[in-house]
């Protein structure tokens, strides 16, 4: 029986890695995004361009059950609080939280068909832990953490809801906060372990909570940050 998995945001960054990894394993791979990027679809993945800011209607349809769903799509609108819009805080929170609502209420019914199937979401590690110009991204980012929790308690015990909260990772959106030795150096020190994230440790954890080794995980928010939301090094 083959193992079915929608990712979304799947064709670059941290998606991308997710992919990657659970393709090499042999599940089949959906992916929704934009733009294809730098992923080769074959034999285990298929893809379909959509923006999850469009209509639910002109989403993809999947006739296939889903063992997971992976939401990846989001956004670093770092600005002080006084150049913030009221726009820019709905952008965030549509891209962020209700494009993921959007995406597990389509798709909800492929994830019912199969005994127990799990949810990933991505938060950040500003939600935990206050830092400037992140306003309008960890309030988006905070809903999400919400999110997470009420539906873990709502689809218990067959549909498991996790939520990853990375920092700063190096990934095609963050590049331009990566993008000089100084940058890069200087984003490293600022971490308790002395280093940034990398795109394939997130992709591993999110492996891990899609998969059955995890069937005990439910309604959390996994922080891996390098240490920046628990610790302080005097």
């Amino acid at each position: 029986m083959s193992i079915n998995y929608l990712i979304v945001g799947g064709s670059s960054g941290i998606g991308l890695e997710i992919t990657r990894l659970m393709a090499s394993e042999g599940n089949k791979i959906f992916v929704i995004s934009r733009n294809q990027n730098q992923l080769q679809a074959n034999d285990n993945i298929n893809f379909y361009t959509c923006d999850v800011l469009s209509d639910v209607e002109l989403f993809p349809s999947i006739d296939s059950d889903l063992n997971g769903i992976v939401y990846c799509p989001g956004s670093i609108n770092l600005k002080p609080f006084k150049s913030l819009k009221e726009q820019d805080y709905l952008d965030d929170f549509r891209l962020n939280a209700l494009g993921a609502v959007k995406v597990i209420n389509k798709y909800l019914p492929n994830l019912k068909q199969v005994e127990k199937s799990s949810i990933v979401l991505f938060s950040t590690v500003a939600v935990q832990t206050g830092m400037p110009f992140h306003t309008s991204v960890s309030m988006a980012k905070g809903a999400v953490e919400g999110l997470t929790r009420s539906l873990a308690a709502e689809y218990a015990p067959n549909i498991r809801v996790n939520a990853i909260a990375p920092s700063l990772t190096d990934t095609p959106m963050a590049s331009r906060l990566l993008n000089s030795d100084e940058k890069r150096e200087a984003s490293a020190k600022r971490h308790p372990l002395n280093l940034f994230g990398k795109p394939e440790e997130i992709a591993k954890v999110a492996a891990y909570l899609l998969s059955d080794d995890s069937s005990w995980i439910t309604g959390q928010v996994i922080h891996i940050d390098g240490g920046i939301s628990s610790l302080r090094l005097l």
